[in-house]
Parts: structure tokens; sequence; C-alpha cells
């Protein structure tokens, strides 16, 4: 195969910025890997040209089986009874809608219908990778029931926990319920306590799988914390003290901003009172300062849509995701490695950092994001080759 020279003005390897000073810049990719790169190469011979590169994008939490531009919530609820094959249309437009936005790997968040399983195989050489749980765990008669199994005693912990790492890459827990917006707290008390989580972790641990851990509010972010599960997603009222925890632990955040965003920006679709309107403020607000605080204290920070949900559209809401770290206060580089390699480097996913010897997994722009944050939300070249 010949090589492939990607000549760019400037990149992100996805933990520092390249700026155009050096530049431009000669990527050459030999096979599947970069094979070296060449500063101030504005005279070099090259196949592709771009204003700049870095690796592909990853989507850190989605549904692919949920159509997150579908706002009738009546619609919504009766596509769960939809046949698998209407589902798995959805989400091969879904993947389709992550590539062009520049995505290459994409972690579903669970699924009672085998579709996430099913686009994993179908994705297996192409240029989105797909992760995938499988179902979830969950308590019996408990949030998650479109996305996760029972796990009724706990008895049942080490077997349905060993049958699902035989499939699954993750392992994702149902560990509280969703928040309920009018009262502006988390419905309920979580599904199960530290002993109970702790048993699952363990397990799941046994079979070499991480976690993560549906969790909002106190009561469930101290559980998850305490049990020591690998990733915190959602994560709304966050503290200080369990952000010093999550340190301490390497325990990762993927804070999800885009569906409660969603619900604040059109809350006519919902029919949402003011209070309720200022309840989605306040939270939103709350965790944009702790999405900051996560920043400078050092939690792995790392950025997942929920696409799927309600006005949360694949693809174009990760940009969201990431436009959501920049307003939190994160500066350029870092918003973009919530993105790229820190989730590779926590999931022990292949590396698409740009360096010698990486895959290569690029992604190009028109313009660079540094100087023009925008063109993120323009869409993304693939550039290399297919796996």
């Amino acid at each position: 195969m010949a090589a492939l020279r990607l000549l760019v003005d400037s990149y992100f390897d996805g933990s520092a910025h390249h700026p155009g000073r050096d530049g431009p810049y000669l990527l050459t990719i030999e096979g599947t890997r970069i094979a070296s790169i060449d500063r101030h190469a504005s005279d070099a011979p090259f196949e592709q040209r771009a204003a700049f590169a870095m690796p592909g994008l990853v989507e850190a939490h989605a549904h692919l089986f949920l159509d997150g531009g579908e706002l009738d919530f009546d619609k919504r609820n009766a596509y769960l009874n939809a046949p698998k094959d209407q589902m798995l249309r959805v989400a091969r437009e879904n993947i389709a809608r992550n590539a062009a936005a520049g995505v290459t790997l994409v972690r579903d968040a669970g699924d009672r219908y085998g579709v996430n399983d099913a686009i994993r195989a179908e994705q297996l050489d192409k240029p989105v990778v797909v992760r995938s749980p499988g179902l979830g765990i969950k308590r019996p008669k408990r949030y998650g029931g479109f996305m996760a199994r029972d796990i009724a005693t706990d008895g049942d912990v080490a077997p349905v926990v060993a049958e699902m790492a035989a499939r699954a890459d993750d392992i994702k827990i149902i560990l509280t319920g969703i928040i309920d917006f009018a009262a502006g707290e988390v419905k309920g008390a979580p599904q199960f306590n530290v002993e109970e989580l702790r048993a699952i972790v363990a397990a799941a641990h046994a079979h070499g799988r991480k976690t993560f851990a549906h969790c909002s509010g106190l009561d469930g972010l101290k559980a998850a914390v305490a049990a020591g599960v690998d990733s915190i997603e959602h994560g709304f009222f966050m503290t200080p003290d369990i952000l010093d925890v999550m340190v301490e632990k390497r325990i990762a955040w993927v804070p999800t901003v885009s569906p409660v965003h969603f619900q604040w920006a059109r809350p006519e679709l919902a029919g949402w009172d003011a209070n309720t309107i200022g309840n989605l403020r306040r939270i939103l607000d709350g965790h944009a300062q702790h999405i900051a605080l996560a920043h400078r204290k050092g939690v792995e920070l790392v950025a997942g849509s929920d696409a799927g949900s309600p006005g949360v559209v694949h693809g174009a809401a990760l940009i969201d995701e990431i436009f959501h770290f920049l307003d939190a206060g994160l500066p350029m580089g870092a918003a973009l490695e919530t993105a790229t390699s820190r989730p590779r480097r926590s999931w022990n996913a292949p590396s698409a950092s740009i360096s010698v010897g990486s895959q290569a997994d690029l992604v190009a722009f028109d313009r660079s994001p540094f100087e023009t944050p925008e063109i993120l939300r323009e869409g993304a070249r693939r550039v290399g080759v297919s796996r």
C-alpha cells in the first residue's frame, strides 16, 4: 500500500496543540500507522491538504438505537415497541451522523434490544468503531428498563456480570433514577447500596471489564465513589468533596450537559412552567461550576452527550458537549482532549494520538478550532486508511 502524505498547517495531537508557526507539517501514513511527522514542510510533496487535523472524535455516551431528533414524546414512547429492523435503521443513520461530525469511536450506553451489539459487529472494519455494554444492570421495577436487565438478588451479581462480560466491552450500572426537574432533585434512592455496588464493580474487574454508572444526586454519587466505579455518567448535583475522591481514585466523569440544556432551551416541548425552567437553569449553572472545578482539580473529564435523548442529535451533540466544556471555562486543548485521547486512554482503547507509530485515525477541518471554534460544527473529513 502506497504511503499517504497529508500536509496540514497545524494539528492537535490528542493532548497538545502544534500551531502554525512550526508548520506546515507533513504527516506520512504507511499502512494504518503514522510513519513520520515533519515540520516546516512547505516544499514537501503531498496527496492531501488540510488546514487542521486531530485524532478522530470519541462520543463516550450515546444510545445508538434512539433518534435524538424525534421530539414528539408519544412517538418516542411508541418507538420502544418498534421492530428491531427499524431500530437498526435508526442506529445506522446515527452512525452516519457521527461520522459526518468527525466521530470515529462511539461508546453506546445500553439498550435492551441488542441493537448496540449488532451495530458493533457491523462496524468492526468500518470508520466508526462501536463499544457496547449490551444491556446495563438495574434493580427490578426501577428506572432503566429500556437499557438494562434486572439483578433481583445479591446472589445474581456474579453470574449475571460474568454472562454480560463475555460479550460486553464495559459494564453499565443504572445506579440512580432520573432528575425530577419540577422538584429540582433526583427521584428516589439509589438502586444499589455501597456494598452491592462494590460487588458489581469487583465482578466486572475480575472479568477485565470497566464499569460506568448512570448516577446523579448526592446519595448516588457518594455510593459510586465509595465503591470505585470507573466512570460516573451524568453526575448532576456534584460536590467538591466527591470530585476530590474522583481525583484520588481516578474515576472519570462524563457530565452529559446536552439533555438538560435542551430541556432548558426548549421548555415548551415538555410544558415546563417558570419554576421548572428556573430549576433547570440552576442545575445547569451548578453543573458548569463543577465541570470547571473538576478540570482545575484534575478529574478525568470525558465528553459524552447522551445522544438519542430528546433534542440530542447524534454527532452534532458531541460537538455541543465540547462547547459546553468551553463555556464552563476549559481551554480548547483541554476540551478536545476530553473527546479524543482521554476516553481512549481511560478505556484502554487503541491510541489515535497524532504521533509516530500511532494508529492513523485522523479527521481534518478547513480551519483550526483554536482560531475558529465554530469550525467544529461544520463537519470533518476523515483522513487515513479504512480499517
